[in-house]
């Protein structure tokens, strides 16, 4: 999903010169599916950025261990500093599929239920920061204090393999930091941290494209590019493949579908990649990137969304990559605005998925500032046992956002009060 617009009237140009909610045992639940153009991502600017002289060096991030914090910008040092563990949390589980379940190293049925904390994906790459807003323990406390138990992450690849045109300060190591000290953080809160990978490199022209100008991570594209998303999932699996608390997030909202007319074109190029029709780069696969994170002996439960902007997953059991560690979940976007956005579409798009794989919602959500299409999602999610996280733990006009909070003391909007007061009332 894209951020309110306000977020990209800054300058990214400017910025580039620089350069379950509660894991709940057991449970009902179901999916909804996304379509229009994602409202999750912040709008990118679409200012065009010369080609990058930056073939740029990429941040080791290798190491088992989450890497201390070196050198951050002043304004995301909060991000750095220990966490304080919560006496009453529990650690978070350690998840795996079984059949159609999640469930914990004790084999208890367990569900992602939680938010997405928007931010890791632009304000780097707009030279801003790294996160929007604060990721202190106080923050996190609030969260927590939703009964939410898991947060979704959404990260941007230059910023990660720290490319030579994002401004060090919020690149590299430094990014890296910034972001295993956050996961550190949410677990010490008990919460399962869920690393996505958000805006990725590759100009990309064609059909709903975002950001035509620029080859840069300055939006969404439809599809992974070969040319750095690979290094990214091989750093990443190898920096958190020793604590299998954390889920990885193949990629946001794919949607190769947009590129071409041809929709078993396009499911084959969002299992293998490759030279695509309609988009201008190569691309990396599903099973490319799954391969990836498995090389590094990283076997931490890893979701792999469908097509339409993750709303349409219709073939994902027909094109699903084989996984040598058993460890793979659906993920599906459900909007208000999205085309399978009732009941009757529900069950006849997500029920067959839902029958056999563990379906994870990485996004819910709708632009009426109200409750009430999230309601009917939340319900049947609950009815079948999947899971859910909102969108966004993020103070944006919740119109355009959707944003949750209206403050950073985790005050709910109006379309906020319907996931905290479904989520506190599952307890």
């Amino acid at each position: 999903m894209r951020a309110p617009p306000r977020l990209y009237a800054l300058a990214t140009a400017a910025a580039l010169a620089l350069a379950g909610t509660a894991l709940a045992p057991t449970a009902t639940a179901t999916a909804v599916s996304a379509n229009a153009t994602a409202a999750s991502d912040p709008p990118a600017t679409t200012t065009a950025v010369t080609d990058p002289a930056a073939t740029g060096t990429a941040a080791t991030g290798t190491a088992a261990t989450h890497p201390a914090a070196t050198d951050l910008a002043a304004t995301d040092l909060a991000a750095t500093a220990p966490a304080v563990t919560d006496p009453a949390a529990a650690a978070p589980p350690r998840l795996r599929a079984s059949g159609n379940r999640l469930v914990d190293e004790k084999g208890a049925t367990r569900r992602l239920l939680g938010v997405n904390r928007s931010g890791g994906e632009f304000m780097c790459v707009q030279g801003r920061g790294i996160f929007d807003g604060p990721v202190d323990d106080a923050s996190v406390q609030a969260i927590a204090d939703w009964k939410a138990g898991a947060v979704r992450i959404p990260l941007n690849e230059e910023c990660w393999l720290g490319l030579s045109h994002v401004n060090p300060a919020y690149a590299g190591a430094n990014y890296i930091a910034a972001v295993t000290s956050f996961v550190a953080r949410l677990e010490a809160h008990g919460i399962t941290p869920v690393i996505e990978l958000h805006w990725t490199h590759g100009r990309y022209t064609g059909g709903d494209s975002h950001c035509p100008g620029t080859e840069y991570a300055t939006c969404q594209k439809p599809m992974p590019d070969a040319q750095y998303t690979p290094a990214f999932w091989t750093s990443v699996a190898q920096t958190f493949k020793n604590d299998q608390a954390v889920v990885f997030d193949l990629f946001n909202e794919p949607f190769p579908d947009r590129a071409t007319s041809d929709l078993t074109a396009a499911w084959r190029c969002w299992r293998d990649g490759g030279s695509c029709p309609g988009i201008d780069f190569q691309v990396a696969g599903m099973r490319t990137l799954l391969n990836a994170v498995r090389a590094t002996g990283a076997r931490n439960l890893v979701l792999i969304p469908g097509v339409a902007y993750s709303n349409d997953l219709r073939q994902w059991l027909t094109y699903q990559p084989n996984d040598p560690a058993g460890n793979l979940a659906a993920a599906w976007h459900s909007y208000n605005f999205n085309s399978c956005s009732s009941e009757s579409c529900f069950d006849q798009q997500l029920a067959p998925v839902i029958a056999q794989v563990p379906l994870v919602a990485g996004e819910i959500g709708e632009n009426t500032c109200s409750h009430g299409y999230i309601d009917r999602v939340m319900a049947w999610l609950d009815a079948k046992g999947a899971s859910y996280l909102g969108w966004t733990w993020n103070t944006w006009d919740c119109s355009s956002g959707p944003s949750l909070i209206s403050d950073d003391n985790g005050t709910p909007t109006n379309f906020g009060v319907g996931l905290r007061d479904h989520l506190k009332g599952m307890q």
